[in-house]
């Protein structure tokens, strides 16, 4: 804790309470000298502005997309590059000072919230793309490069960066949280498509995950840091490189929309155009409260059924050969004909609606706060765990539109709830651990793409066992023996 300035406040085991920042005291507390002569070590390294201590400014960092509340840190560093970030962890190291990396503030599950108070390093100004090799597809990023901006930059080079989770998150944040998204049918998750990252540790320490410059699309040397660091949502290091996969842009791409007499219907679809074989890229499950919400929210008129979204890749022919497959697997499940999207805008105007669906749910209670779910499970229990959750929805008296990657098995239910309700606050609370409960009982996960961060610990705990826990412990002890790295997340 810097100089106590932001005690840790109890929160709810899973559903995280909706309240807004709180503020805290800059004026005499932020002036005394034990913070001044931190402030000043931090300044002699990166400049004075890029040494903040505004309350607007940690306020903003201390919070993501979720509904956890709001934790600011107490002094928010804007470093330009991985020596900077080097010598101010040195500093956090010396002072017993936390340190919270900050990408883009889109994560779903407060993994931004400084509980201890302590550092924020916002990686923002850190927004090169360093180092591109088109002949062997792959890049290397700072942490302030997004996921839309890589692409942009790619735009003439007839490659693309595919993992999509629908906001435009930054590169190392989406390693950070292994990341996912609409295009993992196919492309995979930031776990299968990261090669090396650089990684600054606790004490200041850098390490090139494997091995500094090495970007091989395949190793068999040592253990595997890279994808020890995926995903560990800023416990062990700071993340200041990525090194991603690339791919090329597919000659042909072609959108569709099919709706189904009902959620078994559709799910079962999706499981058998993939036992097919169909190399499809997107299959993205709306039930008919979402379509519904996205119906009103963006001017659409599809039916208001159980629908899928799904999206071809590849050349003219193999798009007729993936699209006369899945429209004979959807019609024997009762499924409408297809409406085609071909042309660039008609598709984007699609998967705008797809989204949008976050957007459209809230729309459906105004005034009401959103809390998104998140699990998966094998392929061949996906239409069970849809069909048992979209009933306790409806047997709660819960508004939780459903929409997921069901391609993958994951998928979720976008809660929308009135946060003054204390009855609704908990029914919803009970139900996410049920909906949690039920994917671990069906040998699945707690969390497909937003991570543990604060409100599935306990989760967590239960999906892994004591001894697999009592490993990351160890690890998390051994590189970062002094719990400063975004402490009180995962673990």
């Amino acid at each position: 804790m810097l100089l106590g300035l932001t005690p840790t406040r109890r929160l709810l085991p899973h559903l995280p309470a909706f309240v807004q920042c709180r503020n805290i005291r800059t004026g005499d507390t932020a002036r005394s000298a034990g913070l001044q002569r931190v402030v000043s070590a931090f300044r002699s390294v990166c400049g004075e502005d890029a040494v903040l201590l505004g309350e607007a400014v940690r306020e903003q960092h201390g919070k993501d997309e979720s509904v956890h509340r709001c934790r600011p840190p107490d002094v928010v560093l804007f470093p330009r590059c991985v020596e900077e970030v080097s010598a101010l962890a040195k500093i956090c190291y010396h002072h017993h000072l936390p340190i919270i990396p900050f990408g883009t503030g889109t994560g779903l599950e407060g993994g931004v919230s400084a509980l201890k108070g302590g550092v924020c390093f916002s990686l923002r100004n850190m927004d090169q793309v360093l180092d591109l090799h088109q002949e062997d597809f792959d890049v290397t990023v700072e942490p302030g490069v997004t996921r839309k901006a890589l692409n942009s930059y790619l735009r003439d080079t007839g490659l693309w960066f595919p993992v999509d989770p629908g906001a435009d998150a930054s590169l190392c944040g989406m390693a950070a949280t292994s990341a996912s998204g609409t295009n993992a049918v196919r492309y995979g998750t930031m776990r299968e498509n990261v090669l090396n990252l650089e990684v600054v540790l606790a004490d200041g320490t850098v390490v090139h995950t494997a091995g500094k410059g090495r970007r091989p699309r395949k190793t068999s040397a040592g253990y595997n840091l890279t994808n020890l660091f995926v995903g560990s949502e800023g416990t062990l290091g700071i993340i200041t490189k990525t090194t991603v996969r690339l791919y090329g842009i597919p000659e042909a791409m072609v959108s569709a929309v099919c709706s189904f007499p009902s959620v078994q219907a559709a799910v079962d679809s999706t499981v058998q155009i993939l036992q097919a074989g169909v190399p499809i890229a997107r299959i993205e499950f709306l039930d008919d409260v979402m379509i519904d919400a996205c119906n009103r929210f963006n001017s659409l008129s599809y039916p208001v059924s159980p629908t899928l979204f799904l999206e071809f890749h590849g050349t003219e022919r193999s798009l007729e050969e993936q699209v006369n497959t899945t429209e004979e697997v959807t019609q024997a499940n009762g499924g409408s004909d297809f409406q085609w999207a071909r042309d660039a805008e008609t598709r984007d105007r699609l998967w705008k609606a797809r989204h949008d669906a976050w957007y459209a749910a809230l729309a459906l209670r105004p005034g009401c706060k959103a809390y998104a779910t998140d699990v998966c499970v094998p392929l061949s229990r996906l239409p069970q765990i849809v069909v048992e959750t979209k009933e306790d929805l409806i047997q709660n008296r819960l508004t939780g539109p459903i929409a997921g990657h069901v391609g993958d098995g994951n998928f979720h239910c976008i809660m929308v709830l009135d946060p003054n309700d204390p009855d609704e606050v908990q029914r919803v609370h009970l139900f996410t651990e049920r909906l949690a409960r039920r994917a671990l009982a069906m040998d699945g996960t707690c969390t497909g793409e937003h991570g543990v961060g604060l409100g599935k610990r306990a989760l967590l705990r239960e999906e892994m066992g004591p001894t697999a826990i009592e490993a990351m412990q160890g690890l998390k002890d051994a590189l970062d023996p002094k719990n400063l790295m975004n402490p009180g997340k995962v673990l």
